[in-house]
């Protein structure tokens, strides 16, 4: 007897935020049970979605409320999969100059307790409080740190545990986005994000939270922060209803420091985001 295959996770999507902007797309790919997917290359390949095939759907997004308010009935459809998991994505800067297009922190917060609803567990949802950004702004030195304090306590009333993190890179197309947008970000020196990941780590821990710092290990040397798997096997495999195995292996095709296991993602970067946000690495447009 031939040993049964492992079922895949489904990555929705590192490339692009198909929850937000694209549930029309992402139901009709449940619906006929295969994504139709457009990659680096430029031509296109298929990915099965069949139920019976699928460990684990996760959802990246900086909006989820498509998905709760089940628009194109992609929350009825995404009912058929045994799992789904989220990385909710609130940085406290939704609404401004710098993510004029992700709703505000207050309206993306609202969304939560309905998000662990849907979720069946608060360990299937995952925040990513990312990026951690500083700029200057009318003589004025800035940065989104502050707001960690407000969404720490959220989450930790809702019995999430796990939030992940990074320090903006400033990517060449981020950079001429920023530029031409009269942006004046700042790349601060090592020691800074070190202190920054420290104050990120002591606010964690008063509300009894687990944080990861994602693809930057550096800051992982910091207490009370560890290295980050985003799309993490074995807890997906411990979440899971049934228990079933998933892919422990770590994913060749993302970044060297990243701790991600395998998965297939079903974005593309043909599909732009419009969340407009000017530190992106994936929207291929320069200016907003």
């Amino acid at each position: 007897m031939k040993p049964a295959v492992m079922k895949r996770i489904i990555s929705a999507s590192r490339r692009t935020d198909l929850v937000a902007h694209f549930p029309q797309w992402l139901a009709g790919a449940v619906s006929k049970g295969k994504a139709e997917v457009k990659g680096l290359s430029g031509k296109t390949y298929s990915v099965s979605l069949r139920p019976e095939e699928v460990h684990t759907i996760v959802l990246w997004s900086k909006d989820f409320s498509s998905l709760l308010e089940d628009r194109f009935d992609v929350r009825t459809r995404l009912a058929r999969f045994d799992q789904l998991y989220f990385l909710f994505s609130i940085t406290g800067l939704g609404g401004t100059f710098i993510e004029r297009g992700v709703p505000p922190a207050s309206l993306a917060l609202e969304q939560l307790p309905a998000l662990v609803r849907l979720a069946g567990h608060p360990g299937r949802v995952s925040l990513r409080f990312d990026p951690v950004i500083f700029w200057r702004e009318n003589g004025l030195e800035r940065t989104n740190l502050d707001f960690f304090e407000k969404l720490a306590p959220a989450a930790a009333a809702l019995g999430i545990r796990d939030v992940r993190f990074s320090i903006t890179q400033w990517y060449g197309k981020a950079v001429r986005r920023s530029r031409a947008a009269c942006f004046d970000f700042r790349d601060p020196l090592l020691e800074e994000k070190k202190a920054a990941a420290g104050r990120l780590a002591r606010v964690a821990s008063a509300w009894g939270l687990n944080l990861f710092a994602c693809s930057q290990d550096i800051l992982a040397e910091v207490p009370g922060v560890r290295p980050s798997a985003c799309i993490d096997g074995a807890l997906l495999q411990e979440l899971h209803p049934r228990g079933e195995p998933a892919s422990l292996t770590k994913d060749k095709g993302q970044r060297r420091e990243c701790r991600c296991t395998e998965s297939v993602d079903i974005g593309s970067y043909s599909q732009a985001c419009p969340h407009c946000c000017l530190y992106c690495y994936a929207n291929p447009r320069l200016t907003v």
